[in-house]
C-alpha cells in the first residue's frame, strides 16, 4: 500500500480501522522502549525510527540525504510488516528473536531478513518487539552499521 502521509499520526490516521488500532499499539509499544537518540518519521513510505543526521550526519549509504533507518512499520495489502535492521545485521539479535518468538506468539513466525509479517494483528507480540527496541541504542546501532559497512 502507497501512503500520501508526511507524519507517523497522518499515516495512522489514513489506515483502515481494523490496521489502525494494532499499528497504533505497535508504535507505542516501539515508542515507550526505544532508547534516546532515535527520531520517529515517514520514511520510504514507512513510520521509521532512524538515527537522524544530528547525530549521524553521513546518513545512509544508499542514500545520504535519507537518515539512518532502524526500524519501520507499515499496513500492507495482506499483512502488517515490522522492519528491524538489528535482526538483518546481527545474527545473535535474530537467534535470540526467533528463540523467544514462539513464548509471545501462537503464530508461525513469517520473516525474511529483516521483515516480520503478520497477518492478523492479534497475532502481534508487542511486548517482545518493545523487548527487541531496548536491545540497540543509537550509539550501538551505528557502530554495527558501520563495522558492517566497512566489510
Amino acid at each position: 500500500m502507497t501512503t500520501t502521509a508526511t507524519t507517523p499520526d497522518d499515516y495512522v490516521a489514513s489506515l483502515p480501522e481494523e490496521r489502525r488500532e494494532a499499528i497504533e499499539k505497535l508504535r507505542k509499544s516501539i515508542k515507550k522502549t526505544l532508547p534516546n537518540g532515535f527520531a520517529e518519521t515517514i520514511q520510504y513510505g514507512m513510520i521509521s525510527w532512524v538515527v537522524p543526521h544530528s547525530k549521524y550526519p553521513a546518513g545512509y549509504h544508499c542514500d545520504p540525504k535519507q537518515a539512518l533507518p532502524f526500524a519501520s512499520v507499515a499496513s500492507q495489502k495482506n499483512f502488517i510488516s515490522f522492519y528491524h535492521m538489528g535482526l538483518y545485521s546481527m545474527p545473535e539479535l535474530m537467534d535470540w528473536f526467533v528463540q523467544e518468538y514462539p513464548k509471545h506468539s501462537s503464530a508461525k513466525l513469517d520473516m525474511g531478513k529483516s521483515c516480520i509479517r503478520f497477518k492478523k494483528p492479534e497475532q502481534i507480540p508487542y511486548e517482545l518487539i518493545g523487548e527487541l527496541m531496548k536491545r540497540l541504542t543509537a550509539d550501538e546501532w551505528i557502530a554495527v552499521y558501520e563495522r558492517i559497512l566497512k566489510k
